[in-house]
């Protein structure tokens, strides 16, 4: 399965059925426990999430806040390039990272084409620069690139600040609660968050910024050609201003879908943030002492969407007799629209893994494959932490990251029983790492996203994903040998035998 992941020579998606063929064949495990791994509470918190999402793209909301965002921060072009860095990191926190870059990217379409419009900076590379072929699109100039980059880069960490961020943070959460359901380490919504925002996040996030900053806009370079034209754009940020402004005009005032769409969103977090906090005790204790997951809030939350009416305009008719209107009230959310723009694939290919993370288990592999690496056994825990995320990085530039987290994290976690270190030391580096994709289209969905909607060669992507990179490996590493063990005191200890048990 990870040569078919990694070569896709069948599609991803139909590579992550094949634990229901050959695992009942090959006497491994049965087909009922096959099946049930492909609808576990990790992959219906994920289905939750990808709703909930939709909900907010459904009543158009995300727009609203990015524009309005942006008009606030600025529109020279260095405060635009932070303004849309700063907003696609912050909605790919809470909706998928696909999602918050193709969001963004009309809104980058349409400020370079009024940039071009306006020369308030070359937008596009010239013949000697770039040479092109009749029919060719015209290749993006430097600048015009960071804009993409920043989308992209900045939705691909955002990504990693919550638990429903991407689907690799859930396929870890799955992966690690499935091969040790007994560790009182969980990985809930409020110790993701606490783990991976701050400096993951959030501190990556600036780095990455300031690094294309300097490298595409000639920060602290002034007399390089990039910076003069930053220079003369800044000159014309009124226009840009306007532009956008006009953008957020054509929303028209707040409707009541969207104040709606808000408030749900907000007591979605809520919800998920006080189920099991820590610091006290959430209302999931409180309830029952049946284990509540994720799913149950995200689910509720997705209800009352459908239950809801964009507006209220019935109420008129109560006192009234007929003859009333011959329709029903459109939902917040809407069943055909979110049948047709959810990816259904990625259920299959995290009900995949998890599926072959158990069959490895079960078969003796996944240890197999730990004990084989028992020779950096003798090597220091942080040597061990920065070999894994150094694995972890180079792996999930050449295929998708939810398909290299679903082969990575089992061994790891097998690796850390050899080895006597706790399973989250190494494996939520891990799983943190392979969502940090910057060099190639295939590695993740937003690469893939700017390369097609800004003509991007592969070859920029590449160069420009280098120094993200260095930035990933080193904040990784710190913050899992350092703000870790603030967040999760127990790990420095190895638990007991029968907690690493199934």
């Amino acid at each position: 399965m990870a040569i078919f992941w990694v070569t896709e020579c069948i599609p991803l998606y139909l590579t992550a059925i094949l634990p229901v063929v050959f695992l009942p064949l090959f006497g491994i495990l049965d087909s009922n426990a096959v099946c049930q791994l492909f609808f576990t509470d990790t992959l219906i918190m994920f289905l939750g999430g990808l709703f909930v999402a939709l909900g907010v793209e459904y009543s158009n909301l995300h727009q609203r806040i990015a524009l309005g965002t942006i008009l606030v921060v600025g529109c020279s072009p260095r405060r635009l390039h932070f303004g849309l860095s700063m907003v696609s990191c912050f909605i790919s926190f809470w909706i998928s990272n696909s999602a918050a870059t193709a969001m963004m990217c009309p809104i980058v379409k349409a400020i370079l084409i009024e940039m071009d419009v306006q020369n308030a900076f070359q937008v596009y590379m010239t013949q000697e620069e770039e040479r092109m072929e009749e029919g060719d699109p015209p290749h993006l100039s430097k600048v015009s690139m960071a804009f993409y980059f920043g989308v992209a880069y900045s939705s691909t960490i955002g990504g990693t600040g919550t638990l429903i961020g991407t689907g690799t943070n859930l396929t870890f959460k799955g992966l690690y609660e499935t091969r040790f359901p007994n560790l009182k380490e969980k990985v809930d919504f409020p110790k993701f968050i606490m783990y991976s925002m701050p400096f993951v996040s959030v501190l990556n996030v600036l780095l990455v910024f300031l690094t294309l900053q300097i490298t595409h806009m000639g920060l602290w370079r002034p007399k390089s050609d990039v910076a003069r034209q930053v220079k003369r754009g800044s000159i014309n940020k009124a226009t840009t201003k306007l532009v956008l402004q006009e953008r957020y005009s054509a929303l028209g005032r707040w409707t009541c879908h969207e104040i709606q769409v808000g408030v749900v969103f907000v007591f979605m977090i809520l919800l998920l943030f006080f189920q099991r906090p820590g610091f006290m005790k959430g209302w999931a204790d409180v309830l029952n002492t049946k284990q509540i997951g994720g799913a149950s809030p995200m689910l509720l939350t997705v209800i009352v969407m459908f239950a809801l009416p964009t507006q209220y305009t019935f109420f008129r008719y109560c006192c009234k007799g007929p003859p009333f209107p011959g329709r029903s009230m459109d939902a917040c959310l809407s069943w055909i629209f979110l049948h047709h723009n959810t990816p259904w694939g990625l259920c299959f290919l995290l009900g995949g893994g998890f599926a072959l993370a158990e069959g490895s288990k079960v078969s003796g592999m996944a240890k197999m494959l730990g004990d084989s690496l028992s020779f950096i056994i003798v090597m220091p825990s942080s040597v061990i932490i920065a070999f894994i995320i150094v694995v972890s990085l180079f792996c999930t530039c050449f295929s998708a990251n939810v398909a290299i987290c679903n082969i990575l994290i089992p061994i790891f976690s097998e690796m850390a029983v050899t080895v006597k270190i706790h399973p989250l030391v190494l494996t939520f580096p891990a799983a943190l790492a392979v969502s940090m994709s910057y060099h190639l289209p295939v590695s993740t969905p937003p690469n893939a996203i700017i390369c097609g909607y800004g003509y991007i060669k592969t070859k920029y992507l590449a160069v420009a994903g280098i120094l993200p990179t260095i930035w990933a490996f080193l904040i990784v590493y710190l913050n899992s040998i350092s703000w870790a063990h603030v967040v999760y005191p127990t790990i420095k200890h190895l638990p007991a035998k029968q907690y690493l048990e199934k």
